[in-house]
Order: C-alpha cells, then structure tokens, then sequence
C-alpha cells in the first residue's frame, strides 16, 4: 500500500512541476529580460507554486499557524494555476494558428505588447479566482419535493435536509461549519444526512479547530446519519468515524436501519474501502438482503457509480455527492464524461436519485462551476 502511494504522489509531483514550469516559462516571457520584475516573479512563483505541497505535509508533522498559512496560499495556488494553465495553452494555441495562417499584427509581438497580455493575463485569473472564492463561501439551499409509490405507515412525509462534501479541516474552519450546521437546523428537518467526506483528510485541523462542538448542535427528530467517503477513508477510516461518532454523529457502514416503523436508511461504505483497507464493501443487494422493499428505502452512497444496481435492488431514493460537479470550470466536463449523473436529479424507474455538488471543497477553496448547496427534500409516501 504504501509503495504504490509512493508512485501515486511520485506521478503527481511530476504532473504538478511540470504543469508549473510550463507557465512560467510562458508567463515569464511577458516580462523584460534581465530585469528586476522578472528576477522577482521567478522567486514568487517558486515560492506560490511550493505551499500547497509543503503546507500539507508540513501539517502532519507539525499542525501550526505557519502550516495553516502554507495551506491556504497553496490552495488558492491551485486555482490560479489551473486558470493560468488554460491560459497559456489558449494563447499557444493562437500562436500556433498565427504560424499557419499570419492572421496577428506584427505589434502583436512586441516587448510592450507581451506585458500588457501578461497583466491583462494576471488581472483575469486574479478576478476569476476572487469571485469564485465569494461563490464558493455563498451556498444555497436546494429545495426538492419527491413522491414514493409507498406506504411508510403513518408517516405521510418526511422532511430531509442533507449536506455532502463538507471537508472539515484547516480551509473549512467553525465559520463555515456553524454556517452549515445553522442552514441545516433552520430547515427543521425530520432527519439530516450527512453524505460523505465530512472531514477533509487529516483529523488534525478537525480536532484542533474543536469542530466537533459545532457538529454536536445539530438536531432533528429522527436522529443525524453520515456515512464515510473517499476522503475519511484517505485519512484514516476509523479515526474519522470514531471523531465523528463521539460528536453525535450517527455512522452508517454497510448498515440499515429501521427508522419509525415506516422506512428504511441505509449507508454504504465508500467505494475507496477496498483500496484504503483490502477490504471489500457489501453490493447493495446484499446490503438489502434482509429488509422489506415494501416500506421506503432511502440509501447514502457517497460516491454516484451503478445507478441501475441500487435502483434494482429497490431503493426509492439515493443521496450522493463525491463528484463536486468538477467544482472548477471546466472541470466539470469530466466529471460529466465519468459519471452517469455529476450533479442533479436522474428518476430510473421507480428510484429517485439526486448527487450534490457539495457544500464545501478539495483543494482550491474556489468554486466556478457550480455553488456549494445544502439540500432539503420533502420525501412524499403513496400507498
């Protein structure tokens, strides 16, 4: 396990220098040679381009007010690198046209020109990546309202408020996680349901932020579900849930329960199991193997693979998040080309199922594609 996390980050660190040298040696020839802006944006740049990696390994080994700041810079970093990124290849792109075709100006190409394209350049990745910040920090509430064909006793609905992808850590602090937990107490929901990555990775900016106490507010007549995601299982499963647990959390793992005598929660392990433990998690139809189809049945599966599956073992509605919708313009393409829904609503039969985009974030604590969310569900039964 760890000799192929050793090649994973190898590749990724390669992946990462060379997408940075690319832009710079773009960038930096927007500048005058041998002068001193230019001799000050190298270092800038080696300096911006190094806090991601060293902030986050810096935090396990000593968690402190310089590792948060390493952290933040670098997070910011990585959006201002994708964008400068697309940037440069646009603007290669067009070089690579002008040398077939001459269509550019010859003032295109002087010394003056070339640093104006490169402030033009900075000013709009700068202002790119600012009001995606403010997106980011600013969710919404999405509001839904779904019938199942099923009887749930004397429960005629159920009022559900769910959150995925918070990523509690250094970067989504108490301010953001007493934001959270005030939007889902204000929903007065029957149930809430927390879909996986709840914490981001490592458990220390979690416990040292005491972000607990804020998760330990959170209330709803039916109790407080969460399930485990890629993310809980990246920084250590059990540690995650255990935190998780003793702030009033109520862990699903490969676990359905019987709520009221009239429906059915269950909650899968993440797909990521395996790999994190040499474990395998439990199908859905095994998973259901021993309930009654008849009454309701509402699953959390963090990450939104096989649809038809769930929908064939009889689920009336699946929650899901994982995919952040790419989070980063145009990312989200991807995950449209990966997943059979990246964000939104699908009915596959009789199975509703809905995939947030998450209300916080990995990485950049930038949003473009999308806004963060918290979701609430009136769930109407029918006989």
């Amino acid at each position: 396990m760890k000799y192929q996390f050793l090649i994973f980050f190898s590749i990724v660190l390669i992946v990462y220098s060379a997408v940075n040298f690319y832009i710079y040696s773009r960038a930096s020839q927007g500048l005058p040679s041998g002068s001193t802006i230019k001799l000050w944006f190298g270092w800038t740049f080696l300096f911006l381009s190094s806090t991601y990696i060293a902030g986050r390994v810096l935090e396990k080994f000593y968690l402190s007010v310089f590792s948060d700041v390493l952290t933040w810079i670098g997070s910011f970093w990585l959006a201002f690198m994708l964008y400068g990124f697309l940037l440069v290849v646009l603007i290669d792109l067009v070089r690579i046209i002008n040398g077939f075709t001459g269509f550019l100006p010859a003032g295109f190409f002087t010394s003056n020109a070339k640093q104006w394209m490169f402030v033009m350049g900075i000013s709009v990745i700068f202002i790119t990546v600012a009001a995606g910040y403010i997106n980011a920090i600013s969710p919404r509430i999405k509001v839904m309202e779904l019938t199942v064909n099923k009887s749930a006793g004397n429960l005629k609905d159920l009022k559900i408020a769910m959150a995925s992808d918070i990523h509690m850590g250094t970067l989504i602090g108490p301010k953001r996680t007493s934001k959270l937990v005030k939007s889902l107490n204000e929903l007065k929901p029957d149930i809430i349901l927390l879909a996986g990555d709840i914490v981001d990775e490592d458990l220390a900016p979690v416990i040292k932020q005491n972000l607990g106490e804020c998760l330990k507010q959170l209330y709803a007549p039916f109790g407080v579900y969460g399930i485990t995601g890629n993310h809980e299982y990246i920084g250590g499963a059990e540690s995650a849930v255990k935190y998780l647990e003793d702030n009033g959390i109520i862990m699903l793992r490969d676990t359905v329960i019987q709520l009221n005598n009239s429906f059915y929660l269950a909650g899968r392990e993440d797909r990521d199991k395996n790999r994190f433990s040499g474990r395998k998690r439990l199908e859905v139809r095994e998973l259901f193997q021993n309930i009654d189809t008849n009454l309701p049945v509402i699953l959390l599966d963090h990450q939104p693979f096989e649809l038809d599956k769930a929908a064939e073992a009889g689920v009336d509605l699946q929650l899901s998040g994982h995919t952040h919708h790419g989070q980063l313009w145009p990312l989200n393409y991807l995950t449209r080309a990966i997943y059979e829904v990246s964000m939104g609503y699908k009915k596959k039969g009789d199975a509703h199922f809905y995939v947030s985009p998450g209300f916080g974030g990995w990485g950049p604590p930038v949003r473009t594609g999308n806004r963060p969310e918290v979701v609430f569900i009136t769930l109407t039964f029918n006989k």
